[in-house]
């Protein structure tokens, strides 16, 4: 054989080689693309997103849509060649895996997860929007979840009250962690509490639960990272009780993003006229119960999945805003906004047509 064949074909076995390695050599990355937006002002799936009882509702037209991002399952072992092709495809961005599952976070965990702040984000979009309209929203502290084999464990539960620890009346979560590390690991720390079941049956009862108890437990010593600190094993969070029934009916979403598109389909629904004017606007970001907007991930996937969808603004997070200007979609106008109120009076902008009013977003923020 003579050797230039020779050369050709050692170079073209070796070519079928590493593509084949390629093709069966997993790497440690996961792949995010644009997922589907919804429409909170309509409906999803034969349903209305926004189900209100109780209280006057108002047509709306329009879009505001909640949008979201396409991930990888935990499981999901990526080849080199899919990597490669994920880095060169304009829409898809590769990340390494442990950005969206650290810590060896398992599928079923990381659903659970997103689940529980998808759950929240809907909390917080009702109360923000509420009050932003002057409703009044009855708020108070819970023990959110308590973790297994910690002395909280059969002591206190899901769903218990917090009324003050060690006296001190507890207003927000935060004042729980703050409270129970004044503690050394070992000593004990009161929980003044209005059991869940009870406040369950004032709730159903539409009265309000008084009779408190009070729980001891016995601090102990954290075991993660950082400085040891006394635990009890819980974190609090917020529950409420609204003046009228509020019901957001949207499977198969989870994480907090969509907490501003649904706090502003809320309002929309609550308030005569049409916040958009007809105009298509998407948007994303977490919101908190006094109507501050926070920032997330895959913002970049989120502008694509929504101007392939027809939207002409989106409603950014400040802090996003560098990360999405730095590519946005051909004819959509980023909107930077810090709270649920930035947002309205940009939808007051977009519909009444004065759009150079916008706070736009830049790559400098």
């Amino acid at each position: 054989m003579p050797r230039r064949t020779a050369t050709m074909l050692a170079s073209t076995l070796m070519l079928i080689a590493l593509l084949c390695a390629g093709v069966f050599l997993p790497v440690p990355y996961s792949e995010m693309s644009p997922g589907p937006t919804v429409n909170t002002l309509g409906d999803h799936d034969g349903e209305p997103v926004l189900q209100i009882s109780g209280h006057k509702t108002y047509p709306a037209d329009g879009h505001l849509n909640m949008t979201t991002v396409r991930v990888t399952s935990a499981d999901y072992r990526m080849n080199l060649v899919e990597a490669v092709y994920g880095w060169l495809a304009h829409d898809d961005r590769v990340v390494p895996h442990d950005t969206l599952y650290p810590d060896g976070k398992t599928e079923e965990q990381s659903t659970q997860e997103n689940a529980e702040e998808f759950s929240q984000s809907q909390e917080s979009a009702k109360v923000a929007a509420l009050k932003e309209l002057g409703v009044p929203v009855k708020s108070w502290v819970i023990v959110s979840t308590v973790v297994k084999g910690t002395p909280a464990q059969g002591r206190l539960h899901a769903g218990d009250v917090i009324k003050a620890v060690d006296g001190t009346a507890v207003k927000q979560p935060s004042d729980v962690a703050k409270l129970v590390t004044k503690h050394k690991p070992g000593q004990d720390v009161v929980f003044t509490i209005v059991p869940a079941k009870d406040q369950a049956a004032a709730e159903k009862a539409h009265k309000q639960a008084t009779a408190t108890k009070d729980v001891t437990i016995t601090t102990a010593e954290s075991d993660d990272t950082g400085a040891k600190r006394a635990i009890v094993g819980i974190s609090a969070g917020t529950d409420h009780t609204f003046p009228f029934t509020i019901d957001i009916k949207l499977a198969d979403v989870g994480g907090p993003s969509a907490g501003l598109m649904f706090a502003l389909g809320i309002y929309d629904k609550l308030t005569p006229g049409s916040l958009t004017g007809g105009k298509f606007v998407a948007g994303t970001g977490t919101i908190d119960d006094q109507g501050k907007v926070g920032p997330i991930g895959g913002v970049e996937m989120k502008t694509v999945g929504a101007r392939d969808k027809g939207a002409q603004y989106f409603l950014t997070p400040a802090d996003n805003c560098a990360a999405a200007a730095k590519d946005t979609p051909s004819g959509l106008t980023l909107v930077k906004v810090n709270t649920i109120g930035d947002a309205l009076n940009a939808l007051k902008d977009i519909r009444t047509g004065d759009t150079a009013a916008l706070p736009k977003c830049t790559t400098k923020g």
